[in-house]
């Protein structure tokens, strides 16, 4: 295995010898790590709808407050334009981003286990903070301990369900992370439709954050370490005990060998990120690490989850109405990862991601257009109006939540092989995380300044990434994740970079 090179090709006979079965100690594991999701899920819920009560507002933002009560046709887009208030929700974000490159470093030293327990403490502290605020500051603070659980659950939680899945349901499994996600959505939003009425409400919304971080941290103190990350730290006995507990069977060798041969491949490389950047890693650098995670912030979709309360308020709905029509949203993407989860894996990942970009660009141009000729006058929307939009809002919620949502996680994790793995994934969610604060810091006032004009750009966006899958992406379903790399030897454009003989020359451009 010359170069650092991944797994050998005659891994590619050895994947007929896979076998597996479901178990109740393989389930236990992928449930109680995908509660990592739920950290993530229930944060993109809960920060939109504190954001739009009025006692928080009046407590920290009054002038925003003041803002709200108008009813000018200038202010109709502008109500929530401020950036201090949208700091409250993208600090987060910029925290996560730094803190997944010490996660890269414990979950590939340490483990997936040790990343996900650490992100469950952080989470938990800043849950603590936040719900005790005398101040912005510290609001701020406890929105930094927050990024640092995120940043580390968001790390490890998809590489450790992808590690643990049998290629044949990879997909499937995977999307639990996704799942978790948008069931935290979904309880933050009738945790805000509670509260909203009552001083201390935002209080509560926020304090009960501690709920999953706890749930996740008893949990992670019995889960498993993978059988790759076994492994890779050398626990060969150990690694292969999991492996036969999680497949079900006596018979893993092959598997067993093909990780074994990973391991070897990963060991010689000193400086996974600096391997990254090596000529025959630029697929997986530019789809996994660069594009996806960018693209999937860039779709509009969580601007919708963390602003939904606002938009709708925004929009003319009146302050219930507006959680309420959120909470409708936060369901939707509930129902799309079912789908997702049972037939990625039979139809495959670009046929999800070219049918619903299809989808989601028709429903940014119709929102856009119907802004544009009803919206703006210093009155309410009419109701038949505000229920179109609610509808094509949701439409395009179903369509991402089966596609760039779930598979936005999923794809990344695959794509890598074990040597770089970690360092990958790393840059996959410090990626994510800079489009997801800066879209969070910019989307309100982009609405302000841009108007309805900001949904046509999201649905230039969305055929530009959608483009991009066409064109770059390979399908990986149901491939073993340590051969995946292979795929690019055979891709009309990736190939030139991939060629086995670029093991033995395989610089820096």
């Amino acid at each position: 295995m010359a170069g650092g090179g991944t797994v050998s090709d005659k891994g590619g006979a050895r994947a007929e010898l896979y076998e597996h079965r479901i178990t109740s100690y393989f389930i236990f594991a992928c449930v109680v790590a995908a509660l990592g999701g739920s950290l993530f899920g229930y944060d993109l819920g809960i920060s939109g709808g504190v954001t739009s009560m009025d006692y928080f507002l009046k407590e920290f933002f009054p002038e925003v407050y003041k803002r709200k009560q108008e009813h000018l046709t200038e202010t109709d887009y502008c109500k929530y334009d401020s950036q201090i208030l949208t700091l409250f929700t993208s600090s987060l974000y910029f925290a996560a981003l730094i803190s997944t490159f010490l996660a890269s470093h414990v979950t590939r030293n340490s483990g997936r286990r040790t990343s996900i327990l650490w992100g469950a403490i952080s989470f938990f502290v800043g849950s603590v903070i936040n719900a005790g605020a005398q101040n912005i500051a510290m609001l701020i603070i406890g929105r930094c301990f927050l990024g640092v659980g995120i940043g580390f659950g968001n790390q490890a939680v998809p590489l450790y369900l992808s590690e643990m899945a049998p290629a044949k349901i990879r997909g499937s499994v995977n999307q639990l992370f996704q799942l978790t996600t948008c069931l935290g959505v979904f309880i933050a939003n009738f945790i805000n439709n509670a509260t909203e009425k009552h001083t201390w409400g935002w209080r509560l919304s926020l304090g009960l954050a501690t709920v999953p971080a706890t749930l996740m941290f008893i949990g992670g103190l019995f889960l498993p370490e993978t059988p790759n990350s076994l492994v890779e730290q050398g626990r060969l006995d150990e690694g292969r005990t999991v492996l036969e507990k999680v497949r079900g069977t006596k018979n893993i060798e092959a598997e067993f060998q093909d990780l074994i041969e990973a391991s070897e491949a990963a060991k010689a490389i000193k400086h996974p990120f600096r391997n990254l950047l090596k000529r025959k890693n630029r697929p997986q650098l530019i789809i996994g690490a660069l594009g996806i995670p960018a693209f999937q912030q860039l779709t509009g979709n969580n601007s919708i989850l963390f602003y939904a309360p606002v938009i709708f308020q925004s929009l003319g709905f009146g302050s219930s109405a507006s959680l309420w029509s959120a909470t409708i949203t936060g369901a939707i993407p509930i129902v799309a990862t079912f789908i997702s989860m049972a037939f990625v894996d039979k139809f495959g990942r670009r046929a999800f991601f070219l049918e619903a970009g299809a989808e989601m660009i028709i429903c940014m141009v119709a929102v856009a257009i119907t802004l544009a000729l009803k919206f703006g006058q210093g009155v309410e929307l009419p109701k038949g109006i505000g229920i179109f939009l609610v509808i094509m809002i949701c439409i395009f919620v179903l369509a991402y939540g089966r596609s760039w949502g779930p598979l936005g996680w999923l794809v990344p994790s695959e794509l890598f092989p074990l040597e770089t793995r970690s360092a990958g994934q790393s840059i996959v969610v410090c990626v994510n995380m800079f489009f997801t604060a800066l879209v969070a810091q910019c989307f309100l006032v982009s609405l302000c300044y841009l108007r309805y004009g900001i949904f046509l750009l999201f649905a230039a966006l969305i055929g530009i990434m959608t483009c991009f899958i066409f064109f770059l992406l390979p399908e990986t379903k149901q491939v073993p994740i340590e051969e995946i790399h292979l795929l690019f030897r055979k891709h009309w454009l990736w190939k030139s970079y991939c060629a086995p003989e670029d093991q033995l020359n395989d610089g820096l451009l």
